[in-house]
């Protein structure tokens, strides 16, 4: 069936300083066509990373590029290859156009799952776009400021049996294990979240960075990219209807802030060097 949207495929603001904040996963927009064709369960999108924008209110006050999606990571996921290979090999994933939930129920009510003609007009319209606008803000940012960081901001439910035992760390950076950013800067960031009182933080554990974060983060060529994967339970109600918590995110946000000035500080240090 071929793929049509009226939506924008992300929504974008540049800042002043060498930031970009990215939110892949943030979108919520499903195309009718693909809506009709989905259960009723994931005309929900629980798989979303709800409310991002907001925790992350501080942005503009920071001077940062912020690019946030606006489809369903069900349409597409722009965190994956545009090849649809595993990021984490011999372990369970979603794909590029995935077919089923977090909690491994089918997506599409009928089994009309979409074939590689589908998926290639989507990666055109959706992922094409806005790696495109990623990857032109970060080469202008460094061409202004000699240096560029990216921020990856994602949330997940605490617990998924699919993807990880038990429950997940509430501040789960990843480096690509040290290879998207200076060595340097991850540690100073996991101190941070060691220091964060209330949750706990890992560096390069269950999530270490997507293809965003892999691809994008060169740090040998000045730009240092590092991936926040939060549990949703710190800000958020993790069920429907997914709501903001304002008492609970006051909680956690300081932290996330401390982070994202701490990227800030060491590259604009670096720029400045």
């Amino acid at each position: 069936m071929p793929f049509t949207t009226t939506e924008p495929p992300f929504r974008f603001r540049r800042g002043t300083r060498p930031l970009l904040i990215s939110m892949p996963h943030a979108g919520t927009h499903l195309p009718p066509p693909l809506a009709a064709r989905l259960t009723e369960e994931a005309r929900q999108v629980p798989d979303t990373d709800w409310h991002l924008e907001r925790l992350y209110d501080f942005a503009d006050e920071l001077g940062a590029s912020v690019l946030v999606a606006t489809h369903s990571r069900y349409v597409i996921d722009l965190n994956r290859p545009p090849d649809g290979a595993s990021l984490y090999p011999g372990q369970s994933v979603t794909g590029l156009c995935p077919v089923d939930t977090f909690d491994d129920t089918p997506l599409y009510a009928a089994g009309d799952v979409p074939g590689e003609a589908e998926i290639a007009e989507r990666r055109a319209a959706i992922w094409e776009p806005y790696h495109r606008q990623l990857a032109e803000e970060l080469a202008r940012i460094k061409a202004r400021h000699g240096i560029a960081a990216l921020w990856d901001a994602h949330s997940i439910r605490s617990v998924l049996p699919r993807f990880f035992e038990g429950r997940l760390p509430d501040l789960n950076l990843g480096t690509a294990q040290g290879a998207s950013c200076d060595p340097a800067l991850g540690q100073a960031l996991l101190a941070i979240a060691k220091e964060a009182q209330g949750f706990t933080g890992v560096l390069n554990g269950r999530f270490t960075g997507g293809y965003i974060t892999r691809h994008h983060g060169q740090p040998a060529q000045n730009v240092h990219a590092v991936q926040l994967e939060m549990t949703q339970c710190s800000y958020m109600q993790e069920a429907l209807p997914f709501d903001y918590l304002p008492e609970v995110a006051a909680r956690v946000q300081p932290h996330v802030r401390r982070m994202v000035e701490a990227v800030l500080g060491f590259v604009e240090g670096r720029s400045a060097a």
